[in-house]
């Protein structure tokens, strides 16, 4: 049996990509940045790896595969690479959903603790030289309200249930009762309250048109003066207009943000300039195997690919998640 074409988006050089070696014999791998590194073997791939590239040239070279069967994206989001023609194909698509949680997770806790330690006073009075005490929350007993149960939800859940917190979640499809990780659901149309009863708030949303400003004035409106808001999900799932209308006003404690609507965040942005507001360059993720972590996701599907099993993380393209 002639070995299936797989074709990788990718530049050159990237070590990240070396294990795909290890599936040689079983696989022949296509490797460029460049519509024309694929304009041979295009024709006859069955298989699309997008590990690194724009959409421009995705798209191009997806329109070259007429005989593509399976499509992976290392990235978890997807809101970048569904363009019209894949979501009306055939081919499968696949995530790295679950590859990347886990680093996400603890970002949402280290913003939780950098609020309730006020970990910026004790920064700031250490350089000054001050010796100021003053007094520090637990997060013990604090609810945590979380948008968007996804794995990256679900992984903040189980991390936040360690420490003692009572969890909220909406989600839009139904929990079993018995799920360990929850205090209670509840649905999309009550995000508003959730937001109301939480101490903290951990967007964990996928960016489609229902999602898209999901977290809006009012939502942010209902929020405890006390609270603080953290995005790990997508930049545009949050009105960041009244976010920062409402830090800079103190009707929130704080807010800390991997994502951002514009990304590099603009020159000039408010978010760089308020001390209630910790930034990250959407990196809380890239721990040093991130990537690598995400190409090893593959190769188990392209396995499962290659025997027939069921594959991994299947999308919903019509939903975008």
């Amino acid at each position: 049996m002639t070995p299936p074409t797989v074709l990788v988006l990718g530049p050159q050089g990237d070590a990240s990509l070396e294990p795909l070696a290890r599936a040689g014999d079983r696989a022949r791998f296509v490797l460029g940045s460049r519509p024309e590194d694929f304009a041979a073997d295009a024709p006859e791939a069955e298989v699309l790896f997008h590990s690194a590239a724009g959409r421009p040239l995705f798209e191009r070279v997806f329109g070259m595969a007429p005989r593509l069967r399976w499509v992976h994206v290392r990235s978890a989001g997807l809101d970048g690479v569904l363009f019209p023609a894949l979501v009306e194909s055939t081919a499968v698509v696949t995530n790295s959903r679950g590859v990347y949680s886990g680093a996400l997770a603890e970002f949402v806790l280290a913003a939780m603790f950098h609020f309730g330690k006020d970990l910026r006073r004790m920064v700031r009075n250490q350089e000054s030289g001050l010796w100021g005490p003053f007094d520090v929350q637990e997060l013990k007993g604090q609810t945590l309200g979380i948008v968007g149960y996804g794995d990256i939800g679900r992984s903040v859940a189980d991390r936040a249930r360690g420490l003692h917190m009572r969890v909220l979640a909406v989600r839009r499809r139904a929990e079993p009762r018995d799920d360990p990780g929850v205090d209670e659901f509840l649905p999309p149309d009550r995000v508003q309250d959730l937001m109301r009863r939480s101490d903290y708030v951990a967007v964990a949303l996928p960016l489609t048109p229902e999602t898209r400003g999901m977290i809006g004035a009012a939502q942010i409106g209902a929020m405890k003066a006390s609270a603080v808001l953290v995005n790990v999900g997508r930049g545009a799932t949050v009105d960041e207009a009244a976010l920062v209308q409402a830090l800079e006003a103190g009707r929130i404690r704080g807010a800390a943000l991997d994502v951002f609507e514009t990304e590099p965040l603009p020159a000039g942005h408010a978010f760089y300039r308020l001390d209630n507001v910790l930034l990250s360059p959407h990196c809380a993720d890239h721990t040093p195997t991130w990537r690598g972590d995400g190409v090893g996701l593959f190769l188990d599907n392209l396995e499962r690919f290659l025997n027939g099993g069921p594959l991994r993380n299947v999308v919903d393209k019509g939903r975008g998640y």
